[in-house]
This record gives C-alpha cells, structure tokens and sequence, in this order.
C-alpha cells in the first residue's frame, strides 16, 4: 500500500519481529507516506483517552510512575490456528503489550526507554504450546519514569468484558486509576476515571461523554500531513519497545 502511495491504518500489533519494523521505517523515510496503528485501548477507551487529557492539562503533576494491568479472555474455541503459533502472533508482549507501552510512552511524556525486566511463560494452557498465557515486563522512561506491565489471557469467563484491564498513573501532585472495561461489581461496561489531587478526589464517569477524538484527528493528519494524532517516531517506538522487551523475555 505504501509503495502504492498510500497512507497505510494497522491494527496492533504492528509487527512481529525487529526485521518488519526496519523495512517499513525504511519505506515510510523514503516515500513520506504515514504507517498508522490502531493501539486500541487508549485511543478508543474513552476512559483510557481521558486520563491523557487530565495529564496534559497538568491535574496529576509530572508522572512518575504508570501501572498497567491487562488481561484478555482466551475464548480459544474462536480463535484461528494461527492464533496459538508464536511465529505467527510474535509472542504475548509483542501482540498485547505493544498497546501497553504506547500507553506509557503518551502518560509519561516519554520519546524513548530502557527494558529492566521482561517474562513471558505458557502457565496455564499446556494443550497450545505455542501460546505465552503470561507476561511482564517493566520500563525506565527517558525522563526518568517508572513503567510495570502484566498482559494475559487468563481472565475468567464469569466476567462481563473481555477483560478487566486497569492503569495506575501517579504523578508528583496526584494520582488516578483508570478503569477501563468495567468496574467490578458496580456495572459493565464502565469507562471509569478516580481521581485524586491537591484539591479534590473524585470519580469521572467516562462512558458516552468524552468520545473518540483520536479518529478525526488522524483523518486530518492524514489529509493535511501533519502529527496531531501521533507521531510517526512514537509509533514505531512503540513497537520497537515491546518487540525489544519480548527478545528479552524469550531470552530470560
């Protein structure tokens, strides 16, 4: 498509190992074409949006830490075969955690970071052996940040969403949880805020009030070339962060 002269809209994650990324880095330079990724649970979350909002307008201070927390239902009898193939998928912090760091990355401020630690393991599914139900990994910002993830496939099927993913971001003058999906025991689905600073402590109900601003924003990107969205060095970045932490925990 972009050798076509086209700009090119992917669903995460956008590769599977460090080869694909170079090749497209290397097309996007030499075409000025846009490669665009779809990192769905913060750019279509209302709540998961928000929290970026409130960041930037300086509710929370500067962020320190970011505490992300995302699980997924296997639902394995609706998967294809190629689902459970790690040459396929990329390994679980490639596929999940590539939306897990593009999170960090935009709370944090950050254009880059460094890998502390990165685990990835097969713990509960011994009949798909090419399947990582597990993994974690954690990340020092270039400014100093403090990033954790968990991603699995172990969320449980009496629970109303696909999986109850979470973000905790401390910052130097508040604080807030994010819930994404659904506040457990309360309602689903839930696009929930908590909020606490200085002045105040409350909880924003995100559900149908804040919206997907994130879609018309790439369309004018894409129509007047310019990185309102997303910068295309953030991400690849991304990307690259989570296929470096995945080559860490298939090392470990």
């Amino acid at each position: 498509m972009i050798n076509a002269g086209k700009d090119y809209f992917t669903d995460k994650s956008p590769f599977t190992t460090m080869d694909q990324l170079e090749q497209i880095k290397s097309l996007v330079n030499d075409t000025g074409r846009k490669y665009l990724v779809y990192y769905a649970e913060r750019v279509h979350n209302e709540a998961a949006w928000h929290a970026g909002e409130l960041i930037t307008q300086g509710h929370i201070g500067e962020v320190v830490q970011v505490l992300n927390l995302a699980p997924h239902r296997l639902s394995a009898q609706d998967r294809p075969a190629w689902f459970f193939e790690k040459i396929h998928y990329g390994g679980i912090i490639t596929d999940i955690g590539s939306h897990q760091v593009e999170q960090f990355l935009t709370y944090a401020g950050c254009s880059d970071a460094t890998l502390n630690f990165a685990s990835a393991r097969n713990c509960g599914h011994p009949e798909y052996p090419g399947l990582e139900d597990f993994g974690e990994f954690s990340l020092t910002g270039d400014n100093g940040a403090s990033f954790y993830s968990r991603v699995d496939w172990f969320t449980p099927d009496a629970m109303p969403v696909w999986g109850d993913g979470r973000t905790f971001i401390v910052g130097t003058s508040g604080s807030m949880e994010v819930r994404k999906y659904i506040d457990p025991m309360r309602k689903a689905p839930a696009s929930v805020i908590h909020l606490v600073t200085e002045q105040e402590s409350r909880e924003i109900n995100c559900l149908g009030t804040v919206g997907f601003p994130f879609f018309g924003e790439m369309i004018l990107d894409v129509l007047n070339r310019t990185e309102k969205s997303r910068g295309q060095n953030h991400i690849f970045k991304a990307a690259e962060i989570s296929l470096l932490a995945q080559e860490m925990a298939d090392a470990s």
